[in-house]
């Protein structure tokens, strides 16, 4: 049985729910203490997550969409491709705030230059800045043929996010494995796509 466009509009609203939702309980577990002795490395883990969770996302609608039989669900691509670009922003604030403070923001372009885990997290973030930006129909027909070939750039954050996880973390911890090995397993998926740009 396929969804229809209905059942998809509301899964649409769910997954506007995935995204909103812990982006609230995030508000009340800063107002309420919820975190560790250092809250700025545990939102910045938090933040972090949910980005990459978004950017899995998005990268397994095509292959269950063609897998499943069910075309339909392309259409949530966007919404969650821009629900991890939202993420990400929100990761690269709370870094820059939290952990340079407002005050030392002119250190940030050093940290990203001298400290390999958040370059690649820049390029992560200054990548999907540009699948966001390019993500309407508008930027789609002015683009034509060359919107596909930028849109495919996303499958390089997919390396380089669980990259700059596994970088980040002082003590290797499953986590940021387990991020990682879904990010192949996804890139995988495409092998035969991959094989074709090789040819």
């Amino acid at each position: 049985m396929r969804l229809t466009a209905k059942q998809i509009s509301w899964l649409k609203v769910l997954l506007h729910l995935a995204g909103v939702l812990p982006l609230i309980w995030l508000f009340w577990a800063v107002s309420h203490g919820a975190f560790s002795a250092d809250p700025a490395k545990d939102i910045q883990h938090f933040t972090g997550r949910m980005a990459l969770k978004f950017l899995l996302a998005t990268l397994l609608v095509s292959p269950l969409a063609r897998y499943a039989k069910q075309p339909l669900l392309i259409r949530t691509r966007r919404l969650l491709g821009l629900w991890c670009f939202a993420w990400a922003t929100i990761h690269l604030t709370s870094y820059a705030l939290l952990e340079l403070g407002i005050n030392n923001l002119a250190l940030l372009g050093r940290e990203l230059v001298t400290r390999p885990y958040l370059t690649l997290g820049i390029l992560s973030w200054l990548i999907l800045l540009a699948l966001a930006v390019t993500s309407t129909q508008y930027a789609q027909r002015k683009l034509g043929r060359r919107w596909q070939l930028l849109h495919n750039v996303v499958y390089l954050v997919a390396i380089l996010a669980p990259v700059h996880y596994l970088w980040s973390v002082k003590i290797l911890s499953p986590q940021p494995v387990i991020y990682a090995l879904l990010a192949l397993v996804l890139l995988a998926w495409r092998y035969k796509k991959f094989r074709q740009w090789l040819r």
